[in-house]
């Protein structure tokens, strides 16, 4: 099935600033290997059942925040764009897909810099023709990590795993997210300081 706007791995998508030499840097700065790359994949048969009820939980924690909701509200009303959030819904259960496959060559990283550009004013709306807010706050970026890495784990504990799994799934989930997030900041900074 085809999602509007997911481009992961076509011509749409330029090509990362970051640089896979520069990512093997960054996973070494928050401890990832390829423990975290199993677990990862591990958690795929967990949450790939799930990805509604999760997306349930994250879009409930955004509406409940007036500040986080506003990225998806109409530029002039302030009123909340349901198309939008759905086309984002759909994309955003396929990061859940992408996140626990845990395939990290260039056309993931590719796609993680066209992720950022997307949150940031240089890409946001295009995707979905929107007329929202012009940017997502990076401080309600990366910030989120922690709310969307801390609900999901109940779900990973669902089907009965050990909990030395659930622990080692969850923090590669913790740390995957933080790499994903660094990498979208990347719009975000200052030409030369990224």
């Amino acid at each position: 099935m085809s999602i509007p706007g997911y481009t992961f791995g076509t011509p749409a998508v330029g090509p990362s600033p970051v640089t896979l030499a520069d990512f093997e840097q960054m996973k070494a700065s928050v401890l990832f290997g390829e423990e975290d790359v199993k677990h990862l994949k591990m958690s795929h048969d967990l949450v790939k059942d799930q990805v509604e009820a999760i997306l349930d939980v994250w879009y409930g924690f955004v509406a409940s925040q007036p500040h986080l909701l506003a990225s998806f509200t109409g530029k002039t009303d302030g009123k909340p764009i349901a198309d939008y959030l759905g086309g984002v819904r759909r994309r955003f259960g396929q990061w859940i897909l992408d996140t626990a496959r845990a395939e990290y060559d260039q056309k993931w990283l590719d796609y993680q810099h066209e992720i950022g550009l997307r949150h940031h004013r240089a890409k946001k709306n295009e995707t979905d023709s929107a007329r929202s807010t012009d940017i997502v706050p990076f401080r309600n970026l990366f910030a989120l990590i922690f709310p969307v890495t801390f609900t999901l784990r109940p779900f990973l504990a669902k089907k009965g795993h050990s909990a030395e799994d659930v622990e080692k799934m969850h923090a590669a989930w913790v740390k995957s997210c933080l790499l994903q997030v660094s990498l979208w900041s990347h719009p975000y900074v200052k030409d030369g300081d990224f």
